[in-house]
């Protein structure tokens, strides 16, 4: 029987492998084998989870075509894997990817650390701050108070509690979209919401459009859901969508769905206008692709002088076109798992009947919190100590970094929870490989892209502030200094533990 549970393409692999940058060498170091180089770029896929566990590789001769490099040079590779752990193989089965023991299991998304596991650990992964209290608690209260009626029922609500619905509703309305309960239906998060949308709208093998750079939790989504992602890039620096681009791939590539981050996108923290909204709804329609656009930190407004532009759903309110996804993961807080979709009835109803085959509904008890927030002026409260943490978190991050790192290279955004940063010339891979021994966790730059792409570059999450952003600033410097040095494994002292 296999051992391997999924398989690797050679053109596949070697696009993931030639995208990697090498790694600098050190004042009077010699160039490593051809093997050797290919076995550490295969190490690194496996350890960032962009290459599985238990993945089946192409076999010698396939990879040696594709890389037009020798057979003698994958195999001396997998025998370098296969001792140092990282690579199986049996006759008759191939060869499959594994990690050492004692080494975690790399994780294919940005799940954070469990709480147990901080400490000597600076967490950069997950772009998510702790709760805004006393507002959670007050929330939770309300809820609980409101919960006695909801008891005596069955607790299911697949579109969503009526309640809830409304308040949305009601919200999207004073934002200048006229909007009814029937056009929404509340769901588990925006994730549970996305994976609703792609299982509609993007069976196995459909097209969809994706920004590139984009959320690497959505992208997975996507990938796992059998879609075929088509990237779309984006304009330099935080310029946003780049509409030639964009209409391009819309005419050309038809997909069946486009998804987009308008409001301080992730991971860029970029913008879009009011006109490349406009522009990008026309262009959606024409091509008959519907438009999936993520609100998730539409609320997350940094700068207090900075006017926001309309909503994209502002140019199809009736929700045809566009389908607007909303979270209170990352304005109020992650734990809470409430999001939801609006779009025209009739899609709601194609969403909440299918649902039906999935999680059925959304706990009642997190819904209520929600909207008793929502309905109370709590909501508001909290976001505006939401942003206030992040905006001290972002300047205290970026001065840091431009104090430890003065190479490295970001614009930064007005709103959202994350910056995007060029590492002057050095692989984010291999930086976050390097930060995990120094007692720094980082996300590289191709967790964010398709195949590869941004291997120069790491996201940095507004998450830390005050010491600990010095401290994170420091660990990333010291990890930059491993990587330029060619060191590898062991021989680092461990970080000492920081408590903030």
């Amino acid at each position: 029987m296999a051992q391997w549970t999924s398989a690797v393409g050679p053109a596949q692999l070697a696009r993931q492998l030639q995208a990697q940058q090498p790694r600098p060498a050190g004042p009077g170091a010699r160039k490593p084998p051809a093997y050797r180089a290919l076995a550490d770029g295969i190490r690194l896929l496996v350890l960032e989870g962009r290459v599985p566990v238990a993945a089946r590789l192409p076999a010698e001769r396939e990879l040696a075509l594709a890389l037009t490099v020798s057979r003698t040079t994958v195999a001396a590779a997998y025998e370098a894997l296969r001792t140092e752990g990282f690579l199986e193989s049996r006759r008759g089965a191939g060869s499959w990817t594994a990690v050492p023991a004692g080494n975690p299991l790399p994780a294919r998304g940005l799940e954070p650390l469990p709480p147990e596991a901080l400490g000597s650990l600076i967490d950069l992964g997950c772009a998510a701050l702790p709760a805004p209290e006393p507002w959670l608690t007050r929330g939770v209260q309300g809820a609980l108070e409101e919960l006695p009626p909801y008891a005596h029922t069955h607790g299911d609500y697949p579109a969503g509690l009526p309640a809830l619905r409304q308040t949305l509703a009601d919200r999207y309305t004073a934002r200048g979209i006229p909007t009814m309960p029937e056009q929404i239906m509340v769901t588990t998060g925006a994730m549970g919401a996305i994976d609703a949308i792609c299982h509609l709208f993007a069976g196995r093998g459909e097209r969809v459009a994706v920004e590139s750079p984009s959320y690497a939790n959505i992208l997975q989504l996507m990938r796992e859901a059998g879609a075929r992602l088509v990237p779309v890039a984006m304009s330099e620096g935080l310029g946003s969508w780049d509409m030639g681009r964009w209409r391009q791939v819309l005419r050309d590539a038809a997909p069946r769905l486009a998804y987009v981050v308008a409001d301080f996108h992730n991971p860029t923290g970029a913008l879009a206008d009011e006109d490349q909204r406009r522009q990008l709804v026309d262009a959606a329609r024409s091509a008959g692709t519907v438009l999936v656009v993520d609100e998730t930190m539409t609320e997350l407004r940094l700068d207090d002088d900075l006017e926001m532009p309309r909503p994209v759903c502002a140019f199809d309110p009736a929700g045809s076109t566009v389908l607007t996804v909303g979270s209170a993961s990352k304005a109020f807080w992650a734990g809470m798992r409430i999001g939801w979709v609006r779009a025209a009835p009739d899609v709601i109803r194609s969403l909440v009947a299918a649902r039906a085959y999935a999680d059925l509904g959304t706990p009642v008890l997190e819904q209520l919190g929600v909207n008793w927030l929502m309905g109370t002026g709590g909501w508001e409260e909290a976001v505006s100590l939401r942003r206030a943490q992040a905006r001290a978190n972002r300047d205290a991050i970026v001065t840091a970094v431009r104090r430890e790192l003065p190479e490295w290279e970001f614009s930064v955004p007005r709103g959202g929870l994350t910056l995007w940063v060029r590492t002057g010339g050095l692989s984010g891979s291999r930086l976050a490989e390097a930060g995990e021994r120094v007692g720094v966790r980082v996300p590289s730059g191709p967790r964010f892209g398709v195949d590869g792409a941004f291997e120069g570059f790491v996201r940095l999450p507004f998450t830390v502030g005050g010491p600990v952003a010095d401290e994170a600033a420091a660990r990333l410097a010291a990890a930059a200094r491993l990587v330029e040095s060619g060191a590898a494994g062991g021989g680092v002292e461990p970080p000492r533990s920081f408590v903030a």
